[in-house]
Formats: structure tokens, C-alpha cells, sequence
């Protein structure tokens, strides 16, 4: 029986949760260890286990993934949300990092003073409503189907499935210019391993607290 894969990440979202949602819409159990302490970063470094010095890592069929892109992309190939050629391939790829572009300015908030994380909210969904929510909605249109690419769930619809959950956080109503996208969440939402993810209880992460930034400040010696 093979082992479960592991993910090595602090207790919260920032560039881990992803991996998080990519293993859940799979359907792949996974085992989680919590990056607590500066000391055990440090150990990670000296065993090797951390190429670039960097976390999240991925323990999975007998190797130890690093860098988040190589690491969802291989979840995303092994378990067929990669597309069925590369021309899917590409769109895939294109669709994520639009999508991690977004994201890219809502995960550093909790690291921000006050008054400079609601002028970066603002920013935020000026973007997301003017930059990458047309796009998909427009995406949608032209493509005709339920999902980003081809007829059947991807990398590229989990990822935006996260991203506007993270900005609907911050604006409850920021679909509503976007009928496509609003019944496209609905859709993606009920897909059982996606619902599953959702419940109480499963291994997705709350938006980040003063504990998780400390915890964060304090094993990269930020503080």
C-alpha cells in the first residue's frame, strides 16, 4: 500500500492552501505537517529536504517536492486535471496563473498594517473586477461548457474556484456583474469532492489570524 502523500506548510493558507485544494478536488487523502518553529525549518535545511530552501513541500511517490507550480502540476498530471494534450496543457497553465495572479495580492494582506491592507483590498477587486473576472466570464462564453477547458474539471477550475472564494471573503457580491461566473461556482461548488473540501471539519484553512502571521514572522526571523 503506498504511503500518503504529505504536505510540510504552516497551519494556514498562503502558497500551501492550493496544494490543499488540488489534493481534495482529486479526491487524495494527505497527511499534513505544521511548520511551527524556526528550529525545524532549519532541520528541513540541513536534512535536504528543502531544495531552494523554501516550503510548501510534498513528500509523494518517493519524492520530495518543492516549488508550488512543479508541485500542483505534478498532483494535477498524476491525477488527470491536467488536460488531454498540450494545447489544453497551455490553457490550463494560462487559466492558473491569471487566476494566481489574483490571489498573489490577497495572500499578503494579513502581513500588512491596517491601513495599508484595506488600500491593497481596494486594489484587489479593482482588478479582480476589471482584469481577471471578465476574463473568465468571457472565457466561459466563448468555450460553452462547464469548465475552463475541454468539458471536465482541471487544475485551472479549482484554482479559480479558490481565488473567487478568497475574494468573495473580501466582497460578498463581487460576482454579481458576472452571471457566467456566478453559475459557474454554483456548479464547480457541488462537485463532491469539491462540497467535501468545503465541510467543516476537512483540511482547508481559515483566512490568516495574528497567530499564523506570527508563526510565519517568526520561523523566516521576519520579526
Amino acid at each position: 500500500m503506498c504511503e500518503r502523500p504529505k504536505l510540510t506548510y504552516f497551519k494556514g493558507r498562503g502558497r500551501g492552501e492550493s496544494i490543499r485544494w488540488l489534493f481534495a478536488a482529486a479526491g487524495v487523502e494527505f497527511d499534513e505537517d505544521f511548520l511551527e518553529s524556526r528550529e525545524s525549518y532549519e532541520k528541513l535545511i540541513k536534512d535536504g529536504d528543502l531544495l531552494f530552501q523554501q516550503v510548501p513541500l510534498v513528500e509523494m511517490d518517493g519524492m520530495k517536492l518543492v516549488q508550488t507550480k512543479a508541485i500542483q502540476r505534478y498532483i494535477a498530471g498524476k491525477h488527470n486535471l491536467y488536460g488531454k494534450d498540450l494545447k489544453e496543457q497551455v490553457l490550463i497553465d494560462m487559466y492558473v496563473e491569471g487566476a494566481d495572479d489574483l490571489m498573489l495580492l490577497i495572500i499578503p494582506l494579513g502581513f500588512l498594517p491596517p491601513d495599508q491592507r484595506e488600500k491593497q483590498i481596494q486594489v484587489m477587486l479593482e482588478k479582480a473586477n476589471t482584469r481577471y473576472f471578465p476574463v473568465y466570464e468571457k472565457v466561459l462564453k466563448d468555450h460553452g461548457q462547464n469548465f475552463l477547458v475541454g468539458n471536465k474539471l482541471s487544475w485551472a477550475d479549482v484554482h479559480l474556484f479558490e481565488a473567487i472564494l478568497m475574494v468573495e471573503e473580501k466582497k460578498a457580491s463581487v460576482l454579481s456583474a458576472f452571471p457566467l461566473l456566478q453559475a459557474y461556482k454554483e456548479r464547480i461548488s457541488k462537485i463532491p469532492t469539491i462540497a467535501k473540501f468545503l465541510e467543516p471539519g476537512s483540511k482547508r484553512k481559515p483566512p490568516p489570524d495574528d497567530v499564523y502571521v506570527k508563526t510565519v514572522n517568526t520561523v523566516f526571523k521576519r520579526i
